[in-house]
C-alpha cells in the first residue's frame, strides 16, 4: 500500500450513500497538465467540509469546477447538485442551481456601496436572504451600509462576500480561504457567522490554509496531495493524526 493510499478510506462518491452535492470522477487541466486526477467526493446536506492540502494540490480549482467558474473543456467527469448535473451548466446555470463561490480576493465591485453591492446580487431570481436578514447577521455591514464596499476592512469586505453568496438562493457556499489575511478576533467573528449559516441548512466546503481553524469548525474533511484524494472522513480524525497532518498540511 503506497503512502497516499494508508490514509484514504477508499470510498467513491459513486459508492457511498446518497448524498446532497456529488463528485465523481472529476479531472480538471489547464493546457496538458492535470490540476485534478479522478477526484471523487460527496458532501451531505447541511454540513462543513474543510478542503484542505499544501499550496497547488488543487483545492481553488475543486471549488471552480463545481461552481463552473472554468471554460467547460478543463472539467471531465460529474458534479451533481441534489440531482442537477452542475457539469453540463455554465457558471450562471450553477448560480441558479444553487452554487454560491466565495473566491479568495472577494471581488468587491468598485464604485458600489455595500447595499449596491448586496443589491446588484438580488437583481435576478432567485433571491436569497432580505437586506434586513443580512444585517441582522453581519451588523457591521448595517452600520456601513452606504460606504462604497472597496473601502471596506478586508474582515468587512468578506464579511460583504459572504453576505452577498447568501443574497442568492443558495443550497452549497464555497469559501476560498475566508481567512486570509484575517487578525484572530476577526476569524473568530466569520467562523460564529458560519456556524449560524450552517443551523440554516446550508451545506458549507471551506478551503483554508489555517487548516486547525478549518477543522475545528468542520465536520468532515478531505485532504488533496497533488490532485488526487489522500484522505475522506471526519475532521476530528485529521486533528488526532499527526502523522496525517504533518505529511499533507504540515502541521
Amino acid at each position: 500500500m503506497n503512502a497516499k493510499s494508508d490514509f484514504s478510506k477508499g470510498r467513491s462518491a459513486a459508492e457511498t450513500a446518497p448524498a446532497f452535492l456529488s463528485i465523481w470522477g472529476m479531472k480538471s487541466y489547464y493546457g496538458e497538465s492535470y490540476i485534478v486526477q479522478d477526484i471523487s467526493f460527496n458532501v451531505h446536506e447541511g454540513e462543513i467540509l474543510a478542503l484542505l492540502g499544501r499550496n497547488g494540490a488543487g483545492k481553488t480549482t475543486t471549488l471552480r469546477s463545481i461552481a463552473r467558474m472554468d471554460n467547460p473543456q478543463v472539467m471531465h467527469g460529474e458534479i451533481w447538485l441534489d440531482h442537477d448535473p452542475l457539469h453540463k451548466m455554465n457558471s450562471h446555470q450553477a448560480s441558479v442551481a444553487g452554487i454560491g463561490l466565495v473566491p479568495e480576493d472577494r471581488r468587491i465591485i468598485p464604485g458600489l456601496t455595500v447595499e449596491e453591492n448586496l443589491q446588484l446580487a438580488q437583481i435576478a431570481p432567485p433571491v436569497g436572504w432580505s437586506l434586513d436578514r443580512l444585517y441582522d447577521l453581519f451588523p457591521r455591514l448595517r452600520e456601513r451600509r452606504k460606504q462604497e464596499g472597496v473601502t471596506l476592512s478586508g474582515g468587512e469586505q468578506q464579511m460583504l462576500a459572504v453576505a452577498r453568496a447568501l443574497a442568492r438562493d443558495i443550497k452549497v457556499l464555497l469559501l476560498d480561504e475566508p481567512y486570509e489575511g484575517l487578525a484572530p478576533v476577526i476569524v473568530d467573528e466569520i467562523e460564529k457567522t458560519l456556524r449560524v449559516i450552517k443551523e440554516q441548512g446550508i451545506t458549507t466546503i471551506i478551503v483554508e490554509q489555517n487548516a486547525v481553524r478549518a477543522l475545528e469548525l468542520a465536520d468532515r474533511a478531505v485532504i488533496l496531495d497533488t490532485g488526487g484524494i489522500v484522505f475522506d472522513g471526519t475532521a476530528e480524525e485529521v486533528l488526532e493524526n499527526e502523522t496525517l497532518r504533518a505529511e499533507y498540511l504540515a502541521i
